[in-house]
């Protein structure tokens, strides 16, 4: 009876090497964070670990300060809430990292009018400045708040 070497040939083989070392990182991390002042810094930091191990160092001061930005805006709408969850959330897609923030806060984000002596009020605009793309979208799961995100091209 003959054998056939076919089915052997649909194993996985073992590389000691990926072929293309970029598409072997992970393309997408989540943080949950509590509404608490902690979340930004440690929003900041997180960010700039994750740009590390996908090698895109490069993008971490933009990257950090858009996160930065979008995660106080949630924990800002967040604290009159009791114990809301903020979840932060980075994918990398064709040379592009996104930026998510999920809230529980009712309603849109809007800019604020800051005026030229305010410390506050421009967090949208440095996002917008910053980013390639910027908006938000009421969460997939029904439940209030929404998802607020920006794309910065590596």
């Amino acid at each position: 009876m003959a054998t056939s070497t076919a089915a052997s040939r649909n194993t996985v083989q073992h590389r000691s090497h990926p072929l293309h070392p970029l598409l072997d990182r992970p393309s997408r991390a989540v943080l949950d964070l509590g509404a608490l002042p902690t979340a930004p810094g440690r929003a900041r930091a997180w960010t700039r670990r994750i740009l590390r191990e996908w090698q895109l160092a490069g993008l971490s001061d933009s990257a950090e300060l858009v996160v930065s930005e979008l995660v106080t805006n949630a924990l800002l709408g967040s604290l009159p809430l009791d114990g809301p969850l903020i979840r932060l959330t980075v994918a990398l897609d064709q040379g592009e990292l996104g930026i998510f923030v999920r809230d529980y806060c009712p309603g849109a984000p809007q800019p604020a009018n800051a005026g030229d002596e305010d410390e506050n009020g421009r967090g949208l605009l440095l996002v917008e400045a910053m980013s390639s793309r910027l908006g938000w979208y009421p969460p997939e799961d029904g439940a209030p708040g929404k998802v607020v995100w920006a794309v910065l091209s590596s």
